[in-house]
């Protein structure tokens, strides 16, 4: 769950558990299986064990779902080419959006009563700060609400701070002061002039050592500290350092195919074809073989992330055939794979000098999800053919 994301705020916020002693509903979580970790996140706030974090268990696996179905686990949401500040809505049901509200609310307001008991309650604290940068994701990504969702991430962040000023020891609350330092640090200036970030400068630098030491030190917060580093050092152009990452990751949570599919991103912008193609060639064979968690998988996913590293790599006509059998079926898959596979298109078309299909796709992404990225980038290229010496891959 490379939150595209994992998530644009890039708050992970933190399940708060021990990889080696993960529940049922955080392994379905980590799998991708959030139907699975739903009902045990429901099975725990019914057995009214630690309902704090249960809520903000339910409210994280309901974010997830939504984000897995729209196609924005994918580390592309933070890579170099895609701003902070510009992302499709997400439109879960009313019923999702109803379910999470109530979870947070309920969350919160746990936190809090116990807090006016006991101002000191680290546990507390560190519940509530989750609650909030989980409201700031959803704030972001579904309400775009962009000024609620940076104040509740600039509220998550002081509640961390408050438990690590109260137990300094507590590594993992570090993750979303390292995550917070990351994005404001990436914010442009004018941004951060709002109220509620005087005294937070932001230092991308100073983030990514944070959760560097998270990843190594931390106990509850390793993996999220993991999944976070993997997307930001794919935005940062430091992919050989997310390989390990992943790999490691990839034998934690072997049904999860988003890291594969990341693996295999990360090989092509080492320049390695050859392991690129291997690690998409994997995840069919997994697929075909009937692996859990991959025979739901579309193939057309596969044919996207094998014509994509074959785009980059100029060989333009298997990339055709790929991104021809995807786009037939544009309409089934996620808005991300689906209009990033019309630009594809696009773009392969502008290279073999087929200007009129060219637009063609173009027009095609713009009609599947006109507020996209790859809805405003061929907008551009409808005006103007794409050239690869100007923009790159």
């Amino acid at each position: 769950m490379l939150v595209r994301l994992t998530v644009i705020l890039l708050l992970l916020a933190p399940l708060g558990a021990r990889a080696e002693h993960f529940s049922s509903g955080l392994d379905h979580f980590y799998n991708l299986e959030y139907d699975q970790a739903i009902a045990d996140f429901e099975d725990e706030i019914a057995a009214k064990t630690d309902l704090a974090a249960s809520y903000n268990h339910l409210a994280m696996a309901i974010l997830f779902r939504e984000m897995l179905r729209c196609g924005a686990l994918e580390s592309e949401l933070v890579s170099g080419t895609n701003p902070f500040l510009r992302r499709a809505k997400m439109n879960p049901s009313l019923e999702d959006q109803r379910a999470f509200d109530d979870a947070i609310r309920k969350s919160m307001d746990l936190s809090q009563a116990r807090l006016s008991s006991d101002p000191k309650d680290v546990a507390a604290c560190y519940r509530l700060g989750v609650a909030y940068g989980l409201r700031a994701n959803y704030n972001f990504l579904v309400r775009k609400a962009w000024m609620d969702a940076l104040r509740d991430a600039t509220a998550a962040r002081k509640w961390h701070t408050r438990v690590t000023d109260l137990d300094p020891t507590m590594i993992d609350a570090r993750l979303i002061q390292g995550m917070h330092d990351y994005v404001v640090g990436n914010l442009p200036w004018h941004l951060k002039l709002l109220g509620f970030l005087v005294g937070f400068r932001g230092d991308k630098q100073q983030g990514i050592r944070t959760l560097e030491d998270v990843a190594l030190r931390g106990d509850m917060n390793r993996v999220d500290a993991e999944v976070a580093l993997c997307a930001i050092y794919r935005r940062e152009r430091l992919p050989q350092k997310a390989v390990p990452l992943l790999e490691s990751l990839i034998a934690r949570f072997p049904r999860n195919y988003v890291f594969r599919f990341e693996l295999a991103q990360m090989y092509g912008d080492l320049g390695d074809e050859g392991h690129a193609l291997a690690a998409v060639q994997r995840i069919e064979d997994l697929k075909t073989s009937g692996e859990p968690g991959y025979t739901s998988l579309p193939s057309e996913k596969i044919d996207y992330a094998r014509g994509t590293i074959q785009f980059w790599y100029r060989d333009l006509d298997r990339a055709l055939a790929n991104m021809k059998r995807v786009t037939a079926h544009a309409e089934d898959l996620d808005l991300n794979t689906g209009t990033f596979a019309w630009l594809r298109l696009g773009q392969i078309y502008d290279l073999k000098r087929q200007r009129s299909l060219a637009v063609g796709a173009y027009q095609q992404a713009v009609r599947l999800s006109p507020d996209s990225d790859a809805a405003r980038l061929s907008r551009q290229y409808i005006s103007a053919p794409y050239r690869r010496d100007k923009t790159g891959g």
